[in-house]
């Protein structure tokens, strides 16, 4: 994925034609003809598109909003979702430049070695690894969760609930690429008609349209509150509250990039890349700033059903969906809807070990990590890079020992850090990338895409992002009788990720002499022919091959509009 580089600079090309859409003649064969270490072709452009829609819309909105809300109030929630999403626009309109001019299948860590500096490649493929392996345990965290909305955790121990799901999303990820990534497909298309399945009922209840026939509008802005108080009182506890609520949304639309790092790889770039970067905005504001809206709207942050507003987290549902749909009266619905909320928990962790477990190879590929890991099976499966990440997923027992509300913060915490430093790599590299085609006088107009806050908008996102990097678990040093005094747990988990960033980008450098890129010297040009011809080779290869296959016709006609 975008976690890995060009040749001694992360992923392998060959793993990366894995997440291509592209159709040769040898598709049904593997990609490399080294022993044992090859990958199988078996992930078209829909599936792409689908797994990242779907690793995008899971736990941070389904239910890690329920925190905010509860904390925070709707007002803050929307601000706080709103100011990140144009952060994530600015991001993904800073790769969607890079990507369609030079669309390299090895995704954003290639960009940082070309542009910026190879040690800050190989630190953001490291750090996205550690995102990933430690947003799976989380998804199976929340999962336990959900599951308590029916069975209590006193009668059945979390942990049988993480057995089962671990075990399947093993088995998933065991079966081969194309039992994958068809399951993906079909499960993430689900995903997304469910999500505006509950915007449009949320729309509904808000304006009356429930049994109980209330007309609520905003009556919860004015009580209990649009802001809740947190640590203070007055102004400054809203805005401490306020101010909190940014690790929740930061962590809802973390996996947003991979969206631009997929479509940089697939077919005709030039016309996809700014038509998903376009898309993008639209699907920020309905997917989420309208969801965070709706639900404020619909549940007081002070109800005790909100899972995370009482200490007893496995008294209530894990989503504040579904809380709203239980205050609303509607009967069987609330049982229905944390249904559909446990299969987007399920999927989005049955894609999460996926990325891991091929961030790792890649890496494996190149040197990078242990080269047992990058040795495969005879159907192209990295089984040692699958069994590796499947224990450290294993994390997710912490569950059984520990209260589920406190080990899903930890998770939350350490996935947000690395998440955000992948963000603060994409906008250097980014200004970087503006830099030198300026200083090879690389006119305007050969872009195909350009970013329209340009490195202005880029320079002022990385200052947003590095303050919320430094900021965003300010609560773990307050003294209150209230609140408690210094949390070093969440102190640890909260900021683990800077120090090990650093140690990644100077220990390489310190240990390979590696120097920055000047703007001068960026490498703007090596692979460009080469892709262009591919792409119209993928393009003249299409126009013979069938493609209303396996419900392609229903994506095209139907789902690609969500896009």
């Amino acid at each position: 994925m975008g976690a890995l580089g060009e040749k001694g600079d992360g992923i392998s090309p060959e793993m990366n034609r894995e997440f291509s859409g592209d159709i040769s003649k040898v598709e049904e064969g593997a990609v490399s003809s080294e022993h044992h270490v090859d990958l199988h072709r078996g992930l078209k452009a829909r599936h792409i598109t689908m797994i990242a829609i779907g690793g995008a819309i899971g736990t941070g909105l389904i239910i890690g909003t329920g925190e905010a809300l509860a904390k925070a109030g709707p007002a803050s929630i929307l601000i706080s979702y709103s100011v990140v999403g144009l952060v994530v626009y600015t991001v993904m309109c800073g790769l969607g430049e890079m990507a369609a001019w030079l669309p390299l299948s090895s995704g954003f860590t290639g960009y940082a070695v070309r542009f910026c500096d190879p040690a800050l490649g190989f630190a953001l493929g490291w750090t996205y690894w550690f995102k990933y392996i430690m947003i799976t345990p989380n998804q199976l965290t929340a999962g336990a969760m959900v599951i308590q909305y029916w069975i209590k955790a006193d009668r059945v121990n979390p942990g049988v609930w993480i057995t089962i799901f671990l075990v399947l999303i093993v088995c998933i990820n065991y079966f081969g690429i194309r039992f994958f990534g068809e399951f993906e497909f079909w499960l993430s298309s689900f995903k997304v008609v469910v999500i505006l399945g509950i915007i449009l009922l949320s729309f509904i209840l808000m304006l009356g349209g429930g049994p109980d026939h209330d007309r609520k509008g905003f009556r919860y802005w004015k009580e209990p509150g649009a802001f809740n108080t947190y640590i203070d009182e007055g102004a400054a506890g809203r805005f401490y509250a306020f101010w909190s609520t940014m690790v929740s949304a930061t962590f809802a639309y973390l996996g947003t990039e991979l969206i631009g790092v997929t479509v940089g790889e697939a077919q005709n770039p030039r016309k996809t890349i700014p038509r998903a970067i376009k898309l993008t905005f639209f699907r920020i504001v309905i997917f989420y700033i309208t969801s965070v809206l709706l639900v404020g709207t619909l549940v007081p942050y002070n109800s005790p059903d909100l899972v995370f507003a009482t200490k007893q987290s496995s008294s209530a549902s894990a989503s504040p969906f579904v809380v709203a749909v239980m205050l609303a009266g509607i009967p069987v619905l609330p049982h229905i809807l944390n249904a559909c909320i446990l299969m987007f928990v399920f999927s989005a962790s049955n894609s999460d070990l996926y990325i891991a477990t091929r961030t790792i190879y890649g890496l494996a590929r190149e040197g990078k990590a242990p080269r047992f890991l990058a040795r495969t099976d005879k159907r192209g499966v990295p089984v040692y890079a699958l069994i590796l990440c499947a224990c450290i997923a294993c994390l997710a027992y912490m569950n059984v020992s520990s209260d589920s509300k406190t080990v899903f913060g930890y998770f939350v915490d350490l996935v947000t850090i690395f998440g955000l430093l992948a963000w603060v790599s994409l906008l250097v590299t980014h200004i970087y990338f503006v830099k030198a085609h300026k200083a090879q006088n690389v006119p305007e107009s050969d872009l195909a895409y350009i970013s329209p806050f340009g490195a202005t908008g880029s320079y002022i996102a990385l200052a947003f992002c590095c303050l919320i990097c430094l900021t965003k678990s300010f609560d773990v040093f307050t003294h209150s009788p209230k609140w408690g005094n210094f949390n070093y747990k969440k102190f640890i988990t909260a900021y683990l990720g800077i120090p090990l960033y650093l140690m990644l980008i100077f220990g390489y450098k310190i240990f390979t002499g590696s120097k920055g890129v000047t703007p001068e010297e960026a490498d703007l040009w090596s692979g460009k022919d080469a892709i262009d011809r591919e792409e119209a080779e993928f393009l003249a290869q299409q126009a013979l091959r069938e493609e209303n296959k396996k419900g392609s016709w229903i994506y095209k006609n139907f789902l690609s509009y969500l896009f």
